[in-house]
């Protein structure tokens, strides 16, 4: 089996499955007949350009569609740390959740958030002080909301 058809078959299998790790997705391609290494799997997440995306219940798997185009930060402790040093309030409404920090912080906690890559959240924009983030579906900003509070 060549590589043309060792890529099209990784696609396939993240496009089905929560693929987390290399050895995952080694584990897929030799239940499928394919004879690889670390490596070589390591090159074809390269040349796929697969990135990691996280989802609000902190699960984090491969995709070829991002709507991140960063180096993905995914620290879960630096999210917990920079919300319990400058968050003052988080509410919701419908698709929306604003975030309220101390001046100055709004941005580098925007920041932490958009590196967690949450495929849920669209987008966020930053002022002073206050942080708008776009969820997808109202019930999953219900469910980031209480990731939030729950930080």
């Amino acid at each position: 089996m060549n590589r043309t058809q060792r890529l099209k078959t990784i696609k396939d299998i993240i496009s089905r499955k929560k693929i987390s790790s290399q050895e995952e997705l080694m584990a897929e391609l030799t239940g499928k007949g394919y004879e690889v290494t670390q490596s070589t799997v390591s090159r074809d997440i390269s040349h796929l350009r697969l990135s990691k995306i996280r989802n609000h219940k902190d699960e984090e798997y491969y995709t070829i569609k991002t709507k991140y185009s960063g180096d993905a930060i995914f620290d879960s402790g630096r999210l917990r740390s920079k919300f319990k040093e400058n968050v003052l309030s988080i509410a919701e409404a419908n698709n929306i959740i604003v975030v309220k920090t101390y001046p100055g912080e709004a941005q580098g906690t925007a920041a932490v958030i958009d590196g967690m890559n949450f495929v849920e959240i669209l987008g966020t924009v930053a002022g002073d002080d206050s942080i708008i983030c776009v969820i997808d579906s109202s019930d999953n900003a219900k469910k980031i909301s209480r990731l939030m509070h729950a930080l």
